[in-house]
């Protein structure tokens, strides 16, 4: 079974992506915020990381920016998960590692589409 890593300061988001995730096979961990999720990968590697832009103590590029640089974090599979649509966000994004992009609100269809394009279904 392949891991997934939600990453969201919305309690509301990540109990909807695990949810849809479990569904579609993937054993979901958590994390609140950008230096919660690296606290969770140095722990374990997951396959992908379900990523959103704007949070508290770490947002989301820094943490990306960081996991890249990590030890086994060139990896997971990142796909970013937000209201930031802008082509500077995504151009950002992108440039430090991202692999897909998603816009939030979101559901399973879409989830299910990013994931497939970039092979993880």
């Amino acid at each position: 079974m392949k891991s997934c890593l939600v990453v969201d300061d919305s309690k509301v988001i990540r109990k909807v992506a695990r949810r849809i995730l479990e569904e579609l096979n993937f054993d979901i961990e958590e994390a609140v915020d950008g230096q919660d999720a690296l606290d969770s990968c140095t722990r374990a590697m997951p396959d992908v990381v379900l990523l959103d832009w704007n949070m508290p103590v770490m947002n989301g590029l820094d943490f990306l920016k960081n996991l890249r640089k990590s030890s086994g974090g060139d990896s997971p599979v990142v796909v970013f998960c937000t209201t930031e649509n802008d082509m500077a966000h995504i151009s950002a994004a992108i440039a430090a590692g991202a692999d897909e992009y998603i816009m939030k609100p979101f559901d399973r269809e879409i989830i299910e589409s990013k994931f497939s394009q970039v092979g993880l279904l």
